[in-house]
């Protein structure tokens, strides 16, 4: 692991057992989770080798070490052994092997987490609802409606109706309109979500009068996504793609600011709208990795000069980061 991810031995096999993200984001990129870049490629033999110990190491602890750089490492030759790790008794093994099937992102895996969808232990069973999601497993989706009704839980009623969000289906827009104006603003952000993702022009009256009164900035910028998805993709000063943008400079929304901008990002479109921000002389720096980021995980062959002229970018950390994202954006695209 340590060389594949060097400071591995420092700050990943000694780190407690959770995630570093704390919200489902990671959907669409892996922003806030630790894992090797695209471009790096894993000797087969390795990411079985540590299959394995995820299966049947000696202890709770090697299992779930290996399950955790399982993930980091993308080993999708390693998606059988974290099949059978989820049938442990050990909340910490089934726990790091849900996370690390989120980003191998194998849909075959799919059935074999639907078993954990009602765990006993909230945190294993909220990872095992986003895995459902994030590996788009449709059979599951009335599960996930039934555990959206009767759990008592917020938090499982939100990765609930999140994991829903992230499978659209027209026959689901009830259901997301109907939470549109919860009380409880994760439960506004997945919804939003949902119907950005139906992406119904029908929606777009009522989502601009919430986006233009909503106070709080997690529902705000899921508002923003839905806008931007159906199809306002100006870049004014108040407009929702800029408010996305903006975003990247929030040490406390970044991770979801660039989420939504990556999935946005995946239309040539939206990606030629956003093309001329990276040379505005307003830009932030952060606003220029965020973006390079997002070009090299959503981004076409349109997105390779742009990336080189940022690459050009006097600071350095942000020329640093846009070959890296051009690194990424070959590795995709060859």
């Amino acid at each position: 692991m340590n060389f594949y991810l060097p400071g591995y031995i420092k700050t990943g096999l000694t780190a407690s057992f959770k995630r570093v993200g704390a919200t489902i984001k990671s959907k669409f990129t892996d922003t806030n989770d630790q894992v090797v870049d695209a471009y790096i490629q894993v000797r087969p033999e390795v990411a079985r080798a540590i299959g394995k110990v995820a299966r049947g190491g000696a202890s709770v602890e090697a299992r779930a070490n290996a399950a955790r750089a399982a993930g980091i490492l993308r080993a999708r030759e390693a998606v059988p052994d974290l099949e059978e790790a989820l049938r442990s008794k050990d909340s910490p093994v089934i726990y790091e092997s849900l996370i690390a099937l989120q980003k191998i992102r194998d849909r075959s895996a799919g059935p074999s987490v639907a078993v954990r969808l009602h765990d006993l232990d909230e945190k294993v069973q909220i990872a095992a609802i986003e895995t459902t999601g994030l590996l788009d497993n449709r059979d599951a989706i009335n599960d996930l409606r039934g555990v959206l009704d009767r759990s008592r839980s917020t938090k499982v009623k939100r990765a609930a109706l999140t994991a829903m969000a992230q499978m659209p289906d027209p026959q689901l827009h009830g259901v997301y309109a109907a939470y549109l104006e919860n009380k409880d603003e994760g439960l506004r952000e997945a919804a939003a979500e949902g119907l950005a993702r139906i992406n119904d022009p029908g929606d777009n009256a009522s989502l601009e009068r919430l986006f233009s009164a909503e106070t709080k900035t997690g529902a705000r910028l899921a508002q923003a996504f839905a806008l931007a998805s159906i199809g306002n993709r100006g870049m004014g000063e108040f407009d929702p793609l800029r408010y996305l943008v903006d975003n990247l400079n929030s040490a406390a929304y970044h991770g979801s600011a660039q989420p939504y901008l990556t999935e946005l990002a995946r239309d040539p479109k939206v990606r030629a709208t956003l093309y001329p921000v990276l040379q505005e002389p307003m830009t932030t720096k952060d606003e220029k990795i965020g973006l390079a980021q997002v070009f090299a995980a959503s981004g076409g062959q349109d997105s390779v000069a742009p990336l080189e002229a940022l690459a050009g970018d006097p600071d350095q950390e942000v020329s640093q980061e846009a070959r890296r994202a051009l690194k990424n954006l070959h590795a995709r695209i060859p």
